[in-house]
């Protein structure tokens, strides 16, 4: 459940030299240091940019005024590739804890800034598709619960999280899934015709936008099913994640219009590049790499941790550390 009502409001009054505004431009501009951005058929910015910070300046002010923490909303956390190559397992382990502890310290960092800081609501999306992508039901129960089990275990208060079960309280998975789609959902045609035009070099940012994701999950799909023993050619693959890649982002833009109607004070986040002036601000989930830690493992080198595939970490011949239960965590060179 979220956590977010816990936090006090800030009392004090704003500095008579230093605008709401300007507080809200520092903000964002401290939550960009980490943003990933698309160069593809999009313009590519430096910070400042007043395109970029435009969409989401007016809900950070808003906070502003009633001294609440800026609230950040982010998809992400839906559970562990199901590719052996890339992970460890079906279970969070440290490249889970490494992200939700930065995540975390960014939102202490705005403190800096704007002392009633920032909390950032985990939305976890894995229920919503894991039937397209090969992720048993069964795991994704086990991956929030031990997201929500790290939050708490390391006292992670300006995060919190969210996600279907939640929502759809007493029904099936499949039920679920259908009635997301059902009252959010849009079909598949109209996201077929949205990714053809997004190819275009005049397309809108919408269609640029549906493009840009479809290529994306594509490339996740076809590397998740590239794993040992399977039958299928490297062709066949590339087919099958072209078309199972349309049905994920059609679930995954439900949920995404379900959040923005479920906590429209919220600024959104993406995991995924954007472009400059987009309404999402994409951004890493650790300072070193663009690695998702649920498509990779942690890697120690010298006490620095960073993100890597599995297969990376095992090239170099890093050593498997088990964590106090023996169960696989991350790998140490």
């Amino acid at each position: 459940m979220t956590n977010e009502n816990r936090h006090n409001v800030w009392p004090q009054p704003m500095h008579a030299q230093e605008s709401n505004y300007t507080i809200a431009r520092n903000v964002l501009a401290d939550i960009m240091r980490f943003r990933i951005v698309s160069s593809k058929k999009g313009k590519v910015c430096s910070l400042p940019c007043e395109a970029c910070y435009q969409p989401h300046i007016s809900k950070i002010v808003t906070s502003i005024l009633q001294g609440k923490p800026v609230s950040f909303v982010l998809p992400a956390f839906p559970g562990k590739s199901p590719n052996p190559s890339k992970v460890l397992g079906t279970l969070p382990d440290m490249a889970e804890r490494y992200s939700l502890v930065f995540l975390n310290d960014l939102c202490k960092s705005i403190e800096k800034i704007y002392p009633p800081g920032a909390h950032i609501l985990i939305c976890s999306d894995g229920r919503v598709f894991s039937d397209i992508i090969g992720m048993k039901d069964a795991d994704i129960t086990a991956y929030q619960r031990e997201i929500d089990a790290i939050i708490t275990r390391l006292d992670l208060t300006n995060l919190s999280t969210f996600n279907l079960d939640q929502l759809y309280t007493g029904q099936d998975f499949d039920c679920m899934r259908q009635e997301l789609l059902d009252v959010f959902g849009q079909p598949i045609a109209l996201l077929k015709e949205k990714v053809r035009r997004g190819a275009n070099e005049y397309a809108s940012r919408e269609d640029r936008e549906a493009n840009r994701m479809y290529s994306g999950i594509t490339k996740f799909l076809f590397e998740d099913a590239l794993f040992p023993g399977q039958l299928k050619s490297r062709n066949e693959i590339q087919k099958d994640a072209k078309v199972r890649a349309y049905g994920v982002i059609q679930r995954s833009n439900a949920w995404s219009n379900l959040i923005a109607g479920q906590f429209p004070e919220h600024v959104r986040l993406s995991i995924h590049p954007q472009t400059c002036g987009d309404l999402k601000l994409g951004i890493r989930l650790s300072a070193e790499s663009r690695i998702t830690p649920w498509h990779g493992v942690a890697l120690d080198i010298g006490g620095a941790i960073t993100l890597v595939k599995r297969h990376e970490a095992e090239k170099l011949a890093a050593q498997l550390i088990n964590d106090e239960n023996g169960r696989p965590d991350y790998y140490k060179l």
